[in-house]
């Protein structure tokens, strides 16, 4: 009795737990593509990383997705080079590939730009073993290596043939030009006609495991403005003189602190000035001032950014600061406004999670770990936010590294093949199932 028993419970948990199947044969194909490839592949990103390609340098954008154009044509992509001249930003590069219009249809998202301008002194790529470093050499060009890696091996298999693909480079994820509803008009339109968003910015990690986004934070720029009356500082906090703006300022920024704190939002002051006069630069990036220490104040200005999970948790977080900025101080008066150009949040749905678990489905069969949700406190905004509200998405495709936005960014070469192999099978899959 005690045997049957015992057989009758492994059966049950076999069942409950069905071992991993192998990858098909055209799977196996990708995979092998991959690693017969790589030296191909590393060295298409090295020429990437080698060619500055910061926000502002136009031309150094507009090569590097000269140097993609052929790798895109060579597997039946039709490409446009979308300018964004109108715009103060280079352009994006959008290959279309034109399936069987029966499967699902796929957005891979990626950048061409880096925050390295040309007077950086962070230039070039510099291997060390399985790390390389070099200006966008995880954030984002190694993305575009994972998605080239990854199209090349289902046009091997055979599965690239009937997939309807749109992959869009966009030119200014760094630094978005203005209007958004400019920058980001086609990328909003290709989101609405896919059926599933995937974005290769950087494989996140966690303790050395290899782990998905289904949610990003969104990023807005504020900016407080604050007048007040001035005058001689021994009448600072009388009745017709008041406290000045760098009070008020100072009020207002401990408010933020005090007040708006809940989980997944960040309100950060990245710049700060007050006194007899103060300039912010048009491009709101340098702040300027001059004053005495026997002169009240007459102006003070504060920029920062806030960084929220969802919609309603970004209009809660703006209404508290507008309340803040309303109880203004005696003799003083602040105003509150935001950048027209910020990130949309790419909140947690359940479709999100199904893509996930359609990528951990990938890994079972490949016998690699299975990937948790990365925490969104620890992402911040990207491109895949645009279309994130229109359809299912998945982020952190590219490849691993460490150091983003700062020189010594380095890429974790092996993570380019294991990422490229687990997005072909996942794309060659989706472009199996019926929409």
């Amino acid at each position: 009795m005690m045997s049957r028993f015992l057989f009758a419970f492994a059966l049950t948990f076999l069942f409950a737990a069905p071992a991993p199947a192998k990858p098909s044969r055209a799977e196996q194909v990708m995979i092998q593509t991959v690693d017969a490839e790589q030296e191909r592949t590393v060295a298409l990103l090295e020429r990437m990383v080698n060619q500055n390609s910061g926000t502002l340098n136009f031309a150094g954008v507009e090569a590097v997705a000269r140097m993609v154009r052929p790798e895109f044509a060579a597997l039946g992509f039709k490409i446009e080079w979308l300018d964004m001249k109108r715009a103060g930003r280079a352009g994006h590069l959008v290959a279309t590939h034109k399936g069987n219009g029966r499967g699902k249809r796929m957005l891979l998202i990626a950048h061409l730009d880096t925050v390295f301008e040309p007077h950086s002194p962070f230039q070039r790529w510099v291997r060390r073993g399985d790390v390389a470093e070099g200006p966008g050499a995880v954030d984002d060009k190694g993305g575009i290596a994972v998605i080239i890696a990854a199209l090349r091996a289902m046009h091997r298999a055979g599965t690239l043939r009937n997939a309807d693909i749109i992959v869009f480079l966009t030119g200014d994820e760094e630094d978005a030009g203005n209007p958004i509803e400019i920058t980001r008009g086609a990328l909003t339109q290709a989101g609405r006609w896919a059926d599933a968003a995937l974005d290769f910015e950087g494989l996140a990690q966690d303790q050395g495991r290899d782990m998905a986004s289904t949610a990003r934070r969104s990023s807005d720029a504020w900016t407080v403005r604050v007048t007040a009356q001035s005058g001689h500082s021994s009448g600072i906090f009388r009745q017709g003189t008041g406290y000045g703006a760098v009070y008020e300022l100072a009020r207002i920024i401990d408010g933020f602190r005090r007040e708006l704190p809940e989980p997944m939002l960040t309100y950060n002051v990245g710049l700060v000035g007050g006194g007899e006069t103060v300039a912010l630069s048009a491009d709101t990036i340098r702040v300027s001032a001059t004053g005495k220490t026997n002169i009240i104040a007459p102006t003070a200005v504060a920029r920062g950014d806030i960084r929220a999970l969802t919609p309603e948790q970004i209009d809660r977080a703006k209404a508290k600061m507008a309340a803040i900025v309303a109880q203004s101080l005696p003799g003083a008066k602040a105003e509150l406004s935001f950048d027209p150009a910020g990130y949309p949040p790419m909140a947690p749905t359940e479709g999100n999670r199904a893509l996930l678990a359609r990528l951990n489905a990938v890994n079972r069969d490949m016998g690699l770990p299975e990937m948790g949700e990365f925490s969104p406190e620890q992402r911040g905004a990207a491109d895949i936010s645009f279309v994130a509200k229109d359809v299912d998405s998945l982020a952190g495709l590219g490849a691993a590294g460490s150091g983003s936005h700062a020189p010594g960014e380095n890429v974790n070469i092996p993570s380019i093949f294991r990422q490229a192999k687990r997005a072909a099978i996942l794309m060659s899959r989706l472009a199996r199932e019926r929409r």
